[in-house]
């Protein structure tokens, strides 16, 4: 018996040893023939494009795409630190004119988190160096054409918000020991553990190096980023300067600085009364909470992050006690109106969603949280989702909150209104963010989004004063029918 168990732990010995010798041949000859071996910087130009995650106009449709002009990427592996830049130009979905501006990644070893630090060690030199030095491991997985090495590899540093290894995961072609394809994961308020890859394709030979002529990468599901590499240049000499960001274009503005010290700390929690029952909550993304019978009703429930969608829970149920948040609706599917989507299912509110967005947030709340565990997944609670269609009433005879399509709106399908009509209040999002003072001047071209709004009340034949806006106004002031015609010269404000 006891020989057998020898000879078993020899086996299982050798088998470990033979994996970690065949994962460290797999790197060494894909490092060689990448060229990663004596590569130390890389700097590349083409043209490209950034896609705005979670800002779809429709929640079904890809990521907002927009084009880079002078696209360029720096890397210089011994720090390791990164500059990715480029011009980009666009247009709002708001409908305004195109404007130009600059794309700008700034990647130092001062900045550690793993959201910006995998962006050098998914590239394909980047993947090699890190599985090199990481203990990685590798299976092979195809057969003939198709057959790849999938190597991977955890780095020491950083850890996940909840303690874990990020992961990194290559797929190397069996036969050219080119990479294709890198994937890692990252946490995300709205899609847990949110899947990353980045395909390559097309390499050309820069001086022993091969470079891919196509970059693309998804996140949970769809492009975030492309690159088209039209040239590179393999360990320039003078690699500090170009880690060192152009001057923007004449006449448009550089990207602002981050704030010293980081983001200031949000404004304290507050609500005020609008009405019986109903209640502003003020302190981030405004929200307006509603009294009935037995239970509250929040329309704007989960926007900005978790800590937001908490105090917003926190705040309806301290102005209106005794009762639970059975409802929380969201505005629209945007993510920065959702990514405190947790806090409400945590309560064990039903969200209400426009039926457009139903198998977008399904989709999205399915995945694992086990990177950043929020209060959602502590508490074990699953998404209860309600829908609307182009009207939905919630009433017990006392008081009444309507939901309202609001149709034709550029910036997002699906963005609800919700109108008191008992207290002629209606609270929205979007379609206008800052109306000016009485004392400004109107706009030479009515925009957009107050265009769609007015036509849409006018259609309803909603009969309102008082507006509540998400965002709040600046300076924050009440805000009545007459702010939103003001905009729009020549338009008579309806009785």
């Amino acid at each position: 018996m006891a020989t057998r168990i020898l000879c078993g732990l020899a086996l299982t010995l050798l088998a470990v040893n033979a994996g970690a010798q065949n994962a460290q041949t797999v790197i060494s000859n894909a490092s060689k023939a990448m060229g990663a071996d004596t590569l130390t910087s890389i700097n590349y130009y083409g043209t490209g494009a950034n896609f705005n995650l979670g800002q779809n106009s429709n929640a079904n449709n890809p990521w907002p795409r927009q084009n880079l002009n002078d696209y360029r990427r720096t890397i210089d592996f011994s720090q390791p630190a990164s500059l990715a830049w480029g011009v980009t130009y666009g247009s709002p979905p708001q409908g305004t004119p195109p404007v130009m501006g600059v794309f700008q990644q700034v990647i130092t070893p001062a900045q550690a988190a793993w959201g910006q630090q995998l962006e050098i060690w998914v590239t394909p030199w980047g993947f090699l160096k890190g599985a090199a030095a990481n203990n990685a491991t590798v299976r092979t997985t195809g057969r003939g054409a198709d057959r790849a090495h999938v190597v991977t590899w955890s780095p020491a540093a950083p850890k996940s918000p909840g303690g874990q290894s990020y992961q990194v995961v290559g797929y190397i072609d069996a036969d050219t020991n080119l990479v294709e394809k890198v994937e890692t994961k990252l946490e995300h308020p709205i899609f847990g553990d949110m899947p990353i890859e980045v395909a390559y394709s097309g390499y050309r030979d820069y001086s022993g190096v091969k470079v891919p002529a196509e970059i693309v990468q998804t996140r949970a599901g769809w492009p975030t980023f492309e690159a088209f590499v039209q040239g590179a240049y393999i360990n320039p000499p003078d690699i500090a300067q170009r880690l060192q960001p152009p001057a923007p274009p004449a006449g448009v503005n550089p990207p602002p600085a981050p704030p010293a010290g980081g983001p200031p700390a949000p404004p304290p929690v507050a609500s005020e009364k609008l009405a019986e029952g109903v209640y502003r909550i003020t302190g981030g993304y405004v929200a307006l909470a509603v009294e009935f019978n037995d239970h509250i009703l929040v329309y704007e429930g989960g926007p900005q992050n978790e800590a937001r969608g908490l105090a917003i829970m926190a705040e309806a149920k301290r102005a209106i006690p005794g009762k639970p948040v059975r409802y929380a609706v969201l505005s629209h599917h945007h993510a920065d109106h959702t990514s405190g989507i947790a806090a409400p299912v945590a309560e064990g509110a039903a969200i209400v969603v426009h039926e457009s967005s139903k198998s977008y947030f399904e989709k999205a709340l399915a995945n694992p949280r086990t990177l950043a565990p929020d209060v959602m997944s502590k508490s074990g609670k699953k998404p209860v989702f309600e829908t609307v269609g182009d009207k939905r009433v919630f009433t017990d005879g006392k008081q009444t909150v309507e939901l309202h399509l609001m149709k034709g709106l550029h910036h997002a399908d699906g963005l609800l209104l919700a109108y008191l009509p008992q207290h002629g209040i209606i609270a929205y999002s979007d379609m206008f963010n800052a109306p000016p003072a009485a004392d400004s001047p109107p706009p030479a071209v009515a925009p957009v989004g107050h265009v769609v709004m007015a036509d849409n009340l006018e259609r309803l034949g909603i009969k309102y004063d008082t507006v509540i806006s998400v965002h709040t106004p600046n300076p924050d002031r009440p805000l009545r029918k007459a702010d939103i015609y003001r905009t729009m010269p020549g338009r008579a404000v309806p009785n």
